[in-house]
């Protein structure tokens, strides 16, 4: 019996599929397909799959086509299934042509003529209501912004706006979009939602005048510089009916959200310490350390290092207390802080000019977990006992800039009908995030130690 095996996600069955399973099946006497899991799609950057494992399997086999149906859950898995299996044949669409070449050590790799014109992605799109966002800002993270986007079904960056309208054509010409301006006003009236990535100072404004227009907010962090305007922003986004997400991409990556159900699951005991530290080097004057843009370890680092405490810990501390270093024009390039609880405290780290180790530590009563720089990506941590044999041992995947993860919770958002603010990252957090921050900003609790 000549066994042939093919794989897919084959969400949105469509003829395309059938004509490739059917050709398959030509191939041998006995087809096995593989459908990839939910958990495998997130992990290799694929964010779009409408249906569930279950659905799919269904629809696969409501063709009549497979003689079985296996789950792909991991990298590596196809060679693992083609030796077990006893596989001959290997067979793909064409447009993965020699994706697959490795394989031929094991079996024949023979790629399948795709079928034009047709794709899961395409009928997506088709059935799916197409956000069109505009970008308020022309810098280093909107250029991240757009191919980032790409990666989500549902949504088109459009436009750009910047006062300096040069800066705004550059960005328009380099990214391919529709259109650019150096009018907000023109832009607000043809998107339906915005990504704020202006600088800092200039956030609260410019989400009050999206959000007065009706249209979505995705607003990089901080967003806002105090806990009143986080407040009276997210009012007014919920008076609006619309929603407001502040783009803190580490929120909203598999393996931190991961991370913290574990934690707040009572995977270590209650927790009595957290330790996060984030730090990077930098040279002359970027934007980061320009008193003007409220620039400076604190304000560009400090929502990182905070996400866990609050996440972990509640958005009610009792005191944070800071001390810092600062270059010659009162930028902090590194803050150490102290944020302490009823039941447990938390210190952080942050440098732009001083470097040290980024990693994140959470101590509880029945163990700890340990996150290895880049924590904020969370690739990868363990969960430590008394016991050093017993260490769970977690891998993620982290894919690309990672903005396409708070995007993706951003749209999510947008089509439901009913909630409109994330858990992954609540109003109430971000607001005791911008609080924090606020308090640094102020100089209350701050020593200076340079």
């Amino acid at each position: 019996m000549r066994k042939v095996i093919t794989y897919g996600t084959f969400d949105v069955l469509h003829h395309g599929h059938v004509n490739l399973l059917r050709r398959a099946r030509e191939l041998g006497d006995y087809l096995i397909v593989g459908v990839t899991s939910e958990h495998y799609d997130k992990a290799r950057g694929k964010l779009n799959v409408r249906k569930s494992l279950l659905e799919r399997v269904g629809d696969v086999r409501g063709t009549g086509l497979a003689d079985e149906i296996i789950v792909e859950e991991y990298e590596g898995q196809k060679i693992d299934d083609i030796q077990r299996h006893g596989v001959e044949i290997f067979a793909i669409g064409s447009d993965w042509l020699g994706k697959f070449d490795y394989l031929r050590e094991y079996c024949n790799v023979i790629y399948l003529e795709r079928t034009k014109d047709v794709s899961s992605t395409m009928i997506r799109d088709r059935t799916r209501r197409v956000v069109e966002m505009g970008i308020i800002g022309s810098g280093r993270i909107a250029g991240r912004f757009v191919p980032e986007s790409k990666y989500v079904s549902g949504v088109e960056a459009s436009g750009v706006y910047n006062p300096r309208g040069e800066s705004a054509a550059a960005f328009r010409d380099r990214h391919e979009l529709r259109f650019a301006t150096d009018n907000l006003e023109a832009l607000l009236s043809r998107v339906e939602a915005v990504y704020v990535a202006s600088p800092h100072p200039s956030h609260a404004s410019h989400v009050r005048e999206a959000l007065l227009a009706g249209k979505h907010v995705l607003c990089e962090k901080p967003m806002v510089l105090t806990a009143r305007e986080s407040v009276e922003l997210h009012a007014l986004a919920a008076s609006r009916g619309v929603v407001l997400l502040e783009a803190l991409k580490s929120a909203y990556c598999p393996g931190f959200k991961h991370l913290v159900s574990l934690l707040k699951s009572g995977a270590i005991g209650q927790i009595r310490d957290i330790a996060a530290s984030f730090s990077k080097l930098v040279e002359g004057q970027p934007r980061e350390m320009r008193r003007e843009q409220a620039g400076g370890s604190m304000t560009e680092l400090g929502s990182y290092v905070l996400l866990p405490v609050i996440k972990l810990l509640g958005v009610n501390y009792r005191r944070a207390s800071f001390y810092s270093c600062h270059d010659g024009d009162g930028v902090d390039i590194f803050t150490r802080g102290l944020v302490e609880y009823p039941t447990a405290t938390a210190s952080f780290k942050v440098g732009l000019g001083v470097k040290t180790e980024g990693d994140l530590v959470v101590s509880g009563t029945r163990g700890y977990a340990y996150v290895p720089a880049p924590w904020w990506k969370t690739e990868y941590f363990e969960l430590r006992h008394e016991n050093q044999n017993d260490v769970n041992r977690h891998f993620y995947r982290f894919d690309g800039d990672g903005l396409r993860y708070e995007i993706d919770e951003f749209l999510r958002l947008i089509r439901d009908d009913e909630v409109r603010h994330s858990y992954l990252f609540a109003p109430a957090e971000s607001t005791a995030i911008a609080g924090i921050i606020e308090l640094f900003l102020k100089g209350e609790h701050t020593t200076r130690i340079d």
